[in-house]
């Protein structure tokens, strides 16, 4: 973590500073279908497979489409249809990208960090870009029509680039996934408000119904009233979860996309460096403060604005409210009962179709990913619980692509009942507004808790569950100097027993206090459970030493899942009241850059006295596995992984394992993959 220098990229949206010098608009004005042609640059960014070419690519990509559609919004100033056009047309692409987010689980399939093996539809978005451009791309006029004067009431151009940086960062950090909101006001189960799917299609059909009040009614978009309306609905949005929370989101994202036309169009009545230059720095201003109440540990000046989300909504409606000042003003000369043309009413209509499609579209989608919620475990014969934890690092892979369906794979070959996800929380600008669990969870049919929202200033914690979960809570723990630390602390149904599961982060190495602070309350957390209790952690101890003496104690009752593994640093497995039947390490490979921690555990009633050491086969570096993790037991890899094990390892580890196939005290299957592996070693001649 920390300031790399590539962060200067985010002033590439700043370009329409640009346009202040005349030669330099006139041309920009002059030569739109050049200049969007030239921001489709951004759509090839993935073939490049340089991390750092493809964020230089993307960069000219961003400067030349803010520059391009600014420039357009301006040339259009002096014929109302024609802007008007513009700005549907940009706030349909906008819901238009969010229903395809929706479609694909929150991912673009646009993006630079997409191909065609991890679910990009590249070569088609080119396809219809270039098409789109090419179509719609014409001369403009700039003189006539119903252009203000000079003389006219204009407003200040200041207080309308306020607020078009205002509208910008609201759209940009809360109305780009239509799940972003909705992890704000979730808390767990039981669930007592919106979930992703299928309410993120309520999200796409207020934005829709936002932006069409908006062009039809835009001095009532436009007013105070709906300014108050607006910023009560942000502070539900900020301050209650659930459906109460949810409702604030529909009217914010309502607002927001009701008063972008009447911001627009107060912005071309001044110069477009004065109005859009100024917002977008006003945008960058707002996105590093969006950072910084998360980052604080990592940026100068973070400790200031630490964990004031409040603060930064308050800031993101003053500014909206500075665009409404400015824009009552500069109305105020017009007609407020201007008729409408044919022409424009014919324009509206077409408008109002394609909305209506996207609609359905969404309300289709929504259908699709409706939840099952008929998942069953791996392993539901012999009843033993598989678990594990993974730090994904946001769900991009060690090269900066997109990692979920890598993740998924691996998940899927592991077989695993229950997962802890950490550092997982995408809902934020940086991270493109992205959820790793939907996917992941879909697809492979599991239960999810997305852990405490990004409006909780962490950088998540998540859990995917084959069990029904019961109940779940967030936390977060002591941290009175570094960042915060998420827990999620849920009760699963397993087999009928009631388990519990703890996914945890711990404070920094750099912060010992936070660290001993939170071993504390974590230890009292576990201790207080009557229940079996499994924790997937990360907590920045090593084994036997420090506050790893408070998580594993009396106090706490847990155990680790191996006290002789001595070389872990950061996560770490523990139980109580369950019986330990094998423990493994499996090699991330590229996928990101710590490993995967797996625990096989039976309940009570199905306790074994079998005890399975096969972490050590998690150590082959056999190349020839790449890009696939190297693991132990997945039933694809296991037999290959084993073939280049040194052979007291493999003889040891195998021959305790297989030494029988059944528990001695139950009768109990142990995980066939061990038959297997036996078999095998036995053709070879080595057990």
């Amino acid at each position: 973590m920390g300031i790399s220098g590539y962060e200067v990229a985010i002033v590439c949206c700043t370009s329409p500073l640009l346009l202040v010098i005349p030669s330099l608009r006139y041309a920009a004005t002059k030569n739109l279908r050049l200049l969007h042609l030239a921001s489709l640059v951004g759509l090839l960014a993935y073939r490049f497979q340089d991390p750092a070419n493809r964020l230089f690519v993307t960069g000219f990509a961003l400067a030349t489409t803010c520059a391009a559609w600014t420039t357009g919004f301006f040339a259009e100033r002096a014929n109302s249809p024609r802007l008007e056009a513009r700005i549907m047309a940009w706030g349909v692409g906008l819901i238009m990208s969010v229903v395809a987010k929706f479609a694909c689980k929150t991912n673009n399939p646009l993006w630079p960090i997409v191909h065609a093996e991890n679910g990009g539809w590249n070569k088609i978005g080119i396809f219809i870009a270039l098409f789109a451009v090419l179509r719609s791309q014409r001369g403009s006029n700039t003189s006539g029509g119903d252009y203000l004067p000079a003389s006219g009431k204009k407003g200040s151009s200041l207080l309308a680039g306020i607020g078009f940086g205002g509208l910008m960062f609201a759209i940009v950090s809360l109305l780009t996934d239509s799940s972003t909101m909705i992890s704000w006001v979730w808390d767990g189960y039981p669930v007592r408000g919106p979930l992703a799917a299928p309410h993120g299609a309520l999200t796409i059909f207020a934005m829709g119904a936002g932006l069409v009040y908006g062009i039809f009614h835009p001095a009532v978009a436009g007013s105070w009233t709906a300014f108050g309306l607006g910023s009560l609905g942000a502070a539900l949005l900020t301050c209650y979860h659930h459906w109460t929370g949810y409702y604030g989101a529909l009217a914010l994202a309502f607002y927001i996309m009701a008063v972008a036309p009447v911001l627009i169009v107060s912005s071309v009545r001044h110069s477009p460096a004065s109005t859009f230059g100024i917002g977008f720095v006003v945008y960058v201003f707002l996105l590093l403060f969006h950072v910084w109440v998360v980052a604080y540990a990592f940026v100068p000046g973070g400790p200031l604005v630490r964990e004031h989300t409040d603060w930064l909504m308050i800031t993101t409606m003053l500014s909206i409210g500075a665009g409404v000042f400015s824009a009552a003003t500069s109305n105020s000369t017009r007609s407020r009962n201007k008729p409408v043309s044919p022409n424009s009413k014919r324009q509206r209509s077409y408008y109002i179709y394609v909305l209506a499609a996207l609609q359905l579209l969404s309300v289709s989608v929504a259908y699709l990913r409706f939840p099952t919620n008929d998942y069953t475990p791996h392993h539901k014969e012999d009843k033993v619980v598989t678990a594990g934890i993974w730090t994904v690092h946001f769900g991009l892979d060690n090269n900066m692509w997109s990692s979920e369906r890598r993740m998924r794979d691996v998940i899927g070959e592991l077989e695993l009942d229950v997962i802890g996800f950490l550092e997982s929380d995408n809902q934020r600008i940086i991270m493109g507004n992205k959820d790793v669990t939907q996917f992941i969870a879909e697809d492979l049919g599991y239960y999810s808790d997305f852990g405490p929202g990004p409006n909780k200033h962490t950088w998540g914690s998540a859990l995917l569950s084959k069990f029904p979960i019961v109940n779940s809570t967030h936390h977060l723990l002591p941290s009175p100097v570094g960042e915060l630390a998420p827990a999620i602390h849920a009760t699963l149904d397993m087999y009928g027993e009631m388990v519990d599961v703890v996914v945890f982060h711990s404070g920094q190495e750099e912060d010992p206090e936070d660290r001993r602070l939170q071993s504390e309350y974590l230890s009292k957390l576990m201790g207080d459970s009557p229940r079996p209790l499994i924790l997937l952690s990360y907590l920045v101890t090593k084994p036997l030493e420090g506050n790893y003496n408070t998580y594993v104690s009396e106090r706490s009752q847990m155990k680790d899942i191996d006290p002789t593994d001595w070389d872990r640093w950061c996560e770490y497995l523990l139980f109580k009241k369950l019986h330990r039947t094998g423990y493994a390490r499996i090699s991330r490979d590229t996928i990101t850059d710590t490993e995967i921690q797996v625990s096989f555990t039976n309940l009570p009633m199905q306790s074994s006295t079998l005890t399975i050491p096969c972490h050590r086969l998690a150590s082959s570096s056999s190349a020839s596995l790449s890009p696939k993790p190297r693991c132990a037991f997945p039933k694809r890899w296991s037999l290959s992984a084993a073939d280049s094990l040194p052979y007291s390892v493999v003889r040891e580890c195998v021959a305790t394992a297989t030494t029988s196939s059944t528990s001695p005290d139950t009768g109990s299957k142990l995980p066939g993959i061990w038959t297997k592996m036996k078999v095998h070693l036995q053709k070879k001649k080595i057990v």
